[in-house]
């Protein structure tokens, strides 16, 4: 009886901080605003976290959802999340980031990539803009083939492949990324327009195509070493990214 009573309490709790967003046949559940603060350059700035799971079954019963959490091994799955800054619904003008997670990047603090860089660059962004938002989209490691195949990728490319080559020797296309849910919890949180930070053309047709309108984009370049120019280079040459303003790379 004591276990029922205690399920009572934390659902009395959790079902106003649950939101359904419905997609065709499945389901996508936001939780949050959550207070982060996060250490920013040194800085601690207080985001709103937001936290989001896709689901087949749909549902308003949300305590349903809660009580398969414990079966459903989610841990053993990455999820995606958002973090918030400033009156995003409401502000006039707010900056978003779709930032694909990089295992290497974003917590080793790796050069091979610029990832890491472009995160805390870009939640900097956010915070001098004083209104915005950046997507950290979990099923995006190596642009969407996953952490192992993205190691063997890592392989080739110390014998001699570049970025995109190496995908496509494992059977993979340049870039699988997808945005549809990241963009339907966007809109469930803002409609007004948005600044995409980014150097990647394929977000904004991402954007453009759902239907979201974007006012504009701030380019997103630097932290250049010996260990990634030929990363940097071959996102030029090969994947299409934007380079005006690429003033930390050679021609």
């Amino acid at each position: 009886m004591g276990q029922i009573n205690l399920e009572s309490k934390a659902f009395s709790i959790l079902k106003d901080k649950i939101e359904l967003i419905r997609s065709e046949d499945r389901a996508i559940y936001l939780v949050g605003p959550i207070q982060l603060p996060v250490n920013l350059y040194g800085e601690t700035v207080v985001f709103q976290w937001y936290c989001w799971l896709n689901c087949e079954e749909i549902t308003e019963d949300y305590q349903k959802i809660i009580d398969k959490l414990s079966t459903a091994n989610l841990a053993e799955f990455q999820q995606s999340s958002v973090l918030v800054y400033g009156d995003f619904k409401n502000g006039d003008d707010a900056l978003i980031r779709m930032h694909s997670i990089c295992h290497t990047g974003d917590i080793f603090g790796s050069k091979r990539c610029d990832c890491g860089f472009q995160l805390k660059e870009s939640l900097k962004k956010i915070k001098e803009h004083g209104t915005g938002a950046l997507f950290y989209l979990a099923n995006h490691e190596g642009r969407g083939i996953g952490l192992f195949s993205k190691a063997m990728a890592y392989v080739l490319q110390e014998n001699g492949y570049d970025t995109v080559e190496a995908n496509e020797q494992l059977g993979f296309v340049n870039d699988s990324r997808n945005y549809d849910d990241a963009i339907r919890v966007l809109k469930t949180l803002r409609t007004k327009p948005v600044t995409l930070i980014t150097n990647n053309p394929l977000k904004l047709e991402a954007l453009e195509n759902a239907g979201m309108h974007v006012s504009g984009r701030t380019p997103l370049w630097g932290d250049v070493s010996e260990y990634n120019e030929k990363y940097l280079q071959t996102k030029i040459t090969k994947s299409g990214h934007l380079k005006e303003e690429r003033t930390c790379l050679n021609d």
